[in-house]
Parts: structure tokens; sequence; C-alpha cells
């Protein structure tokens, strides 16, 4: 199997949470509300999911430690599985002008609300479903914080899929290594399905024939 990265954990430790505020505060209405993805999950009150998710530059710094880490060539071709709004996407190709950046979602309000110059290249779609890619047709397949929405059954589809069609892979999850963490995770998660420790995901990925890179993030 691949690497354990660090790429976006530094980014995700930059935004302070009240884990046990979200658990006490009707959670099992805001996680229905949520698991609909689309005005309230980015939009709406902070109680949904994102409190409001605006274009702000913070995924450069991604962008620029995918492009150094995968050795991305100008013309790569880059595929977004679970793109959200497409901020990262737009940042690759702020930076590589020639690339093809392709994304998909759930998400029709995330798809709507996504930069002018990475809009054109986004549409609608599943993770757990057979892509309309060919085998190995992407240099790199990406996907951040998508698939703990998937039930198991689901994730193994998808990972499967991202394993065919790409030439390099790198998912990133929420995951925990303790109690405490398995507590924060399981107040603060909305929308996750599948919440699995780290050496849980790792073993998944092995019986699920992943072998890219991967990546955990903790609450």
């Amino acid at each position: 199997m691949g690497r354990l990265l660090d790429i976006v954990t530094p980014l995700h430790r930059q935004t302070k949470r009240d884990c046990l505020a979200r658990m006490v505060d009707d959670k099992v209405q805001c996680m229905l509300k949520a698991k609909e993805y689309e005005h309230d999950y980015w939009d709406g009150d902070r109680r949904y999911g994102y409190g409001g998710y605006r274009y702000d530059g913070r995924w450069k710094s991604v962008a620029e430690q995918l492009i150094a880490t995968y050795n991305l060539a100008p013309d790569a071709r880059i595929l977004d599985v679970g793109c959200g709004k497409g901020f990262l996407l737009y940042e690759l190709k702020l930076l590589l002008p020639a690339a093809t950046c392709v994304g998909f979602d759930v998400s029709r309000h995330g798809l709507a609300d996504a930069p002018d110059g990475i809009r054109d290249a986004l549409f609608h779609y599943r993770a757990q479903d057979p892509l309309p890619f060919g085998d190995k047709q992407f240099d790199l397949v990406i996907s951040l914080g998508c698939l703990h929405n998937l039930r198991v059954f689901d994730l193994k589809a998808a990972l499967g899929e991202i394993e065919r069609v790409g030439q390099h892979a790198y998912v990133m999850v929420e995951s925990y290594r303790n109690e405490q963490e398995m507590f924060n995770l399981e107040c603060w998660a909305l929308t996750a399905e599948s919440l699995f420790d780290t050496a849980e995901w790792i073993w998944l990925y092995s019986q699920f024939g992943y072998t890219g890179d991967y990546e955990f993030i903790y609450f």
C-alpha cells in the first residue's frame, strides 16, 4: 500500500471546534439536514455543517504540496472525487493552467457555487458509482473528506474505481487513535457513515485492493 501523508492536517488544525456543543444541539435533526448536502450544509448555520464556506485561498498550500509530492507535470490530469465547491481543483488549475482538472460531487449547491475558473469542469455524480473514465486515465485521483461519508460496501466500490482510473491516488478521511478522539469524532461528525480507527482504515484499504496514499484527520 501507499504512504501515510501529512498534507491536509496543518490546515485542519487551524479551525477550533466545540465538539460537545454540537453533540447536544439536536444533533440527530442536524445530521439529517447535513446529509442533504445542499445550502444548509455549506452555507447555513454552523450546526448543519460548514456554516458558510467561501473561497479564501486556504487550499493553495495543499495544492502546492500535491504538485510537489506527485511531481505533477504542467499538463497533468487530475480528478477530485467529492470535490465540494472545487476550491482545491481551482488552486491546482491556477498553479498548472495547462492541466486537466476534473471533479464531481453529490451536492448541486456546492457545484453551482464553485469558482468560475473551474465550475465547467465539475459534474454531479456519486463516488460509489462506476466512474465514466478509462483505466489509468488520470495522473492523480484525490478524495478529501468524502469517503467516510459512504457505507462500507459503497466505500469498497468507490476505492475500487479510484484505484482503476488513477495512476496515483491520495485519499483523506476522518479517523481516531484513542477514546478521546473517538468521542470527539462521534460528537462532531454529521455525515460520516464509516467511523473507523486508523488501523481499521488501513486494513480496509488492504482488503479492498487500494494501493494509493492516504491521510487521516483527527478531532
